[in-house]
């Protein structure tokens, strides 16, 4: 192994009904954990998501309605998932802007508000690739491992798959780091509150990252307009956006009195 560990790492996948990180939901997670030690836990599971799966998503992952009917729910499984990534540094393809933020939308929906990944190092393998190779997951793999990746879009072949991208990058390039920690700041790009990139910080101060009022300070738009609070509230936006803007909204309140 050849990635520096001082504690384990999660490779999550996720296999979805859509891409929409607010309406869609979770249909198969698999978790490769892997530890300091070089020891390997992996659990895969399907799950009911409680709404119909439609045929654009099934002929990507092949995954149908009647494979899921008898499954649990997110709810069902949302401690037991929330406890295997405890003390877990994360990684994905595609992770930091698809993969946590749904699978934090989920665990919001289950009443388990409390998980935060945001003290975790997040590890976004397609980042390290964009800015190196460009290309997709099966491209990568091919690249890197010189393999064709077998099961597409299986949740499980395809964290194994970027597991093993990942130890391929690492001694593919010199200048790139083995510390997790490293790793995930190469994957972070702009420094963002929120899963869903609508809130991000820009020289220090919260901005918005969107619609009319892009790169405008949250602080000052809400003083001058707090009735954009209550639309963002009413609207389609992500639980965990919702989440920051509210403390951010509290804070300034605080401020105010």
């Amino acid at each position: 192994m050849n990635l520096k560990l001082s504690r384990p790492i999660a490779c999550v996948d996720l296999e979805t009904t859509g891409v929409s990180i607010t309406q869609d939901r979770i249909v198969e997670i698999s978790i490769i954990k892997l530890h300091p030690d070089g020891k390997k836990d992996i659990k895969t599971r399907r799950i009911n998501p409680g709404i119909p799966i439609p045929k654009e998503a099934s002929a990507v992952h092949g995954i149908f309605d009647e494979d899921v009917a008898a499954e649990p729910s997110f709810k069902e499984l949302a401690n037991g998932i929330k406890q295997f990534l405890d003390n877990c540094d994360l990684c994905g393809f595609n992770s930091n802007k698809f993969d946590f933020p749904i699978l934090t939308e989920e665990f919001i929906r289950a009443g388990l508000d409390d998980v935060n990944f945001r003290d975790r190092h997040l590890v976004d393998v397609q980042q390290i690739f964009f800015k190196k190779e460009p290309r997709s997951l099966s491209a990568a793999y091919k690249f890197y491992c010189g393999k064709e990746l077998m099961d597409a879009h299986s949740a499980e072949a395809d964290a194994l798959a970027t597991m093993e991208i990942l130890f391929a990058q690492i001694d593919h390039y010199a200048d790139l780091s083995d510390s997790v920690e490293e790793l995930a700041q190469l994957s972070k790009g702009d420094d963002f509150l929120d899963y869903s990139r609508r809130i991000k910080l820009a020289n220090g101060i919260a901005v918005f990252n969107f619609g009319k009022y892009k790169d405008k300070s949250v602080e000052e738009i809400l003083r001058k307009e707090p009735q954009y609070y209550d639309w963002i509230m009413r609207g389609d936006f992500a639980l965990d956006t919702k989440k920051v803007l509210t403390k951010l909204f509290h804070e300034i309140s605080f401020k105010k009195s």
